[in-house]
Parts: C-alpha cells; structure tokens; sequence
C-alpha cells in the first residue's frame, strides 16, 4: 500500500505546522519539514518541541535561506527529500507541499489512487514550445545568469541582466537535457527520489547551470524528471489543486470554499488562508478518516471564475475601431430577438420564417455552425462575423432581398445592441421573459462548464441563486439602456397578450402572431 511522505516547505506559523503534520500522519504518513533558516530561531524551537514526540515527523537539520525565484527553494525541496528518503524507508511516494496546502480527499482515497497507477505526478511542459509562462522572463531564465534576487534587489537583478545582454554573455543549456517546465507542487515515487538524488551527486555541470538560473523551482525537477523516467511513466499534472487570479495572484480559499475544493478532482488545494482555522480542521480531519464518497465534479476554476467576476459587466464592452466601419442602412429595419434560452428563440424563428415570411437567422453571433447562407466563406467564420457585425448584416439583408430581418441574440451581448443602435437601421428589440426553474439553471450550469453532472447540492445552491441573479442584471441592463423600441414577451402572460406583443414587434396580422404563440412546445425546457 502506499505510504507518503509529505514533503513541507514552510516559514512561519510554528503551530499551525503542528497541527498539519498532526492531521498527515494521523493515517500512517510521514513528514519531513524543511523550515526556513530565515525565520527566527523561537519559531524553529517551539516547531521542534511541538514535534517532538511524533516519530513519523523529522526535520531538516541543515536549512536553507530561502527566496523566491532563487536556487534556495530547490535546495530546500533536495534537502526535505533525502531527510525524508533516509529517514522513512517505508516510504514509497515523495510529496511535495507547503504551509498553505491541505488535503481535499481522505488518506485512504489519496492511498488508493496512487496504488492504482505506478507514476509520476508532476507537470513537465516543453519550455520552448509551450505557453505555460504567461509574462515575464522567458528565454532569458536559462541562458543568462542571474545572481541577484529579482524582489530584494530589483535594480542588480536587471542591471546584471541587461549588461549580460549588451556584452553577448549567454550560456550553453545542458546538451543532453531538455528542458521542460511546470508547477513546483508534484508527487515522485521513492525510485524517481532516489534517481534524482543520485543524479545531484554525479552532475555537477546540471547543478551549477541550475544554481544561477531564474525560477529554477518550476525547471528543474520537471527536466530531471523528463530526463530520467519513461515517459510512459509520467503523468503532466499535479495533484494540487491550485489557481490564480487575473493578476498573477494564487487564490486563497476560505472557509466557506470547503464544498468547491472537495469537489475538485485533486488530492491537496493551495492556498488555504491561515486565518480559516474551520476549514483546516475540516480538511485535516478529511485526511485522517477513511472518506471515500466525495463526487468529484472539477469545474473549480471556472466556478470560481464565474462567481467572483460579477463586478467587472460593463468593462469589457468597450467598441473597437475596426467595427466602426460599414453600415447596414437606413430604410431597412432589423427585429432582434433577446432570450436566454435558446431553444425557445430557435421556435420562434422557425415559426416566423414559415409563419410571417420574413427572413430570420439564430444566434449569428454566438454559435459558430448556425445556418446561414453562402456569403463568400465570411459566414464560415464566427470571429469573422462577430468582427465585422453590421457589414455581415447587411450582406444578409441584401442576399434575402428584404428590408426587414430578424436575428436571436443572448441578453448578455449588450455590446452588440449598441453598435447595432448606433447605426442608422432601424432597430426592433423583443426581449423574451422565461420561467428558470432549479432543474433548468443546474442544466445550463452544466453546459456552461461551471458545474460537473456530480455536482455536490452545496456548491449547486451556491451557484444557483448567482446564475438567477446574473439573468436579471443582463435584463436590467438591457432595459437600463434606454434602446427606443423594446418589447416584452413573457411565457407568464395570457396567450392573448403575447399574441398582441408579437404582432407589433413583427409589424404582422394579430392572426398570423396568434399561430405562431400558439405553438404548444415554445416555452418548453
């Protein structure tokens, strides 16, 4: 069976450590932690003393002053790793964690998971090749030097830089290695430990390229690794979970994060706040238990991307000047259909093709495999057409030859209403009111990707009432907007009433709009 041993990076916070090797080796684990040398001497005694009489904890002895960027991290994860290695002999995988990690499944799901597949769990990306560094450095973090750490002393750190630059001071990168790149936070089995520890000791050359390199945390064990085991033996992922926001940042969870992390398809989260003593207990007493009925949904990042982005509407609206350009025309008049869901729109503009006669097209803006006509391959396109909205528009009206069209759109694509005001067609709106039950908004959940099938019914009645809300401030915008001719069809009115909003908006017969409201199936989910 497996047996972890849980390798801990930390700085501060002596007794919060203790309780988190307390919960790790409460099913038979092992930590080996490796405490800062640049924290005080108190906090490394109180954390010895506080451990002491727990014999599947060891400490690092000789310590590292760690910094970010800097050759120090790695060198504290070797010295946590041959502490561990020697000390834990029973010991069959190395995991990687820090003072904000904590586990998000029981020990007996994270034993039971490694004992079904004999790999390796680490990220490992070509570092040419791929985009995992979003900014900053890139080429750069191998083949020049850099001595001076980029936070403490920000003006060496780029004056060394430049200067290398300007004199041609590259470095050769190891020949025989590629490089790969990848999340520092991994979990190795003891004979990928013992090779890489092996390997520190025959290749010098390896360890000084790496000393001076920049970020080596996220480069070197993700090479060796790549360098040293099959690949078939490898799995680019890792086992915590972990995300950051816009800026750069690592998120931090708090309490009230407990059902979204449990729901997430990983075995340890990062960062979970200090201040959150409830969910750590909550979580370390997850770890200590035998717990194996967590559904695992794994929509996290896009949920919690969803729930915290509400602030932000009306930013990303901004025009952009290459769709000022064309014109759909004046005399000719374009009836848009604003409805959330969308397969009542579809019924609508079905019924009003055959019904009224008049040209009508699905969600042009939003649906890539809508059906259109040929218009010399620019409806092939959706970011065509979306670029290019009112042009497209106006090949429609003239390939149909009518002056009056109609389109669906989401309410969400405010954008779009306003660049279509602002052109000289004249501009019908029909905003349609639906009836969103629990069952409906979990389905569109779903399909938006923010919600798994086994979704857990706390997560589900986080986000339910968020997407409830989110639908009535896409119609408040919409009415806020001041657009001059705007009418409502709700699935609430008497058929009679919808009937008569139907047939102002579509300038027919009240018979003709009596056909088509009629259909039986129109508000049907």
């Amino acid at each position: 069976m497996a047996r972890i041993a849980f390798l801990l990076l930390c700085h501060r916070d002596p007794d919060g450590i203790i309780r988190q090797a307390g919960h790790l080796t409460a099913a038979g684990d092992f930590v080996a932690i490796h405490f800062d040398a640049r924290a005080p001497a108190a906090d490394h005694a109180r954390l010895r003393n506080g451990l002491a009489g727990n014999p599947n904890v060891t400490l690092v002895e000789r310590r590292v002053r760690c910094g970010w960027g800097e050759w120090s991290l790695v060198e504290a994860t070797l010295r946590a790793a041959a502490t561990a290695a020697e000390a834990f002999p029973r010991a069959t995988h190395f995991y990687l964690l820090s003072g904000d990690c904590m586990p998000v499944k029981s020990s007996g799901h994270a034993h039971d998971y490694l004992d079904s597949l004999d790999a390796d769990h680490i990220e490992s990306f070509d570092f040419h090749t791929s985009d995992w560094i979003k900014t900053g450095l890139r080429e750069d973090r191998l083949i020049y030097r850099f001595p001076f750490n980029e936070r403490r002393h920000k003006r060496l750190f780029y004056t060394f830089l430049g200067l290398q630059k300007r004199m041609g001071l590259q470095r050769a990168i190891p020949a025989d290695l590629h490089m790969m790149i990848g999340s520092q936070w991994w979990c190795l089995r003891r004979r990928s430990i013992e090779s890489i520890l092996d390997f520190t000791r025959r290749r010098r050359d390896v360890m000084r390229f790496f000393r001076k390199t920049w970020i080596p945390d996220e480069t070197f064990f993700q090479t060796l690794v790549r360098h040293l085991i099959p690949a078939a033996e490898i799995r680019s992922r890792t086992l915590t979970f972990l995300m950051f926001t816009d800026y750069g940042m690592p998120v931090t969870f708090y309490n009230d994060h407990h059902d979204l992390l449990l729901a997430q398809d990983f075995l340890f989260a990062r960062k979970i706040s200090a201040e959150a003593a409830g969910l750590r207990a909550r979580l370390g007493a997850l770890y200590a238990s035998d717990r194996r009925d967590v559904a695992v949904s794994g929509e996290g990042r896009r949920l919690h991307g969803f729930l915290t982005s509400r602030g932000r509407h009306g930013l990303r609206f901004g025009g952009r000047a290459w769709e000022a350009g064309g014109a759909i025309g004046r005399g000719r008049e374009l009836m848009v259909i604003l409805c959330k869901k969308w397969h009542v729109a579809k019924r609508l503009t079905e019924r009003i093709r055959t019904d009224a006669g008049i040209p009508a097209h699905d969600y042009l803006f939003t649906e890539e495999d809508t059906p259109l006509p040929d218009l010399g391959g620019l409806e092939r396109s959706l970011a065509r057409r979306a670029r290019h909205r009112r042009a497209f528009l106006r090949l429609l009206f003239t390939h149909h030859g009518s002056d009056r069209l109609v389109i669906c759109l989401d309410p969400a694509q405010i954008d779009v209403l306003h660049d279509l005001a602002a052109d000289t067609v004249t501009l019908r709106l029909l905003e349609v009111d639906c009836r969103f039950s629990d069952d409906y908004l979990a389905g569109h959940a779903q399909r938006l990707g923010l919600a798994g099938t086994v979704a857990p019914p706390e997560t589900m009645a986080d986000l339910l009432p968020t997407l409830r809300r989110d639908i009535t401030q896409e119609s408040d915008r919409i009415r806020e907007a001041g657009f001059r001719q705007i009418d409502h069809l709700s699935e609430a009115a008497p058929e009679d009433a919808r009937a008569g909003t139907l047939a102002r908006f579509l300038g027919v017969t009240q018979p003709v709009a009596q056909a088509i409201v009629a259909t039986d199936y129109l508000f049907a989910d």
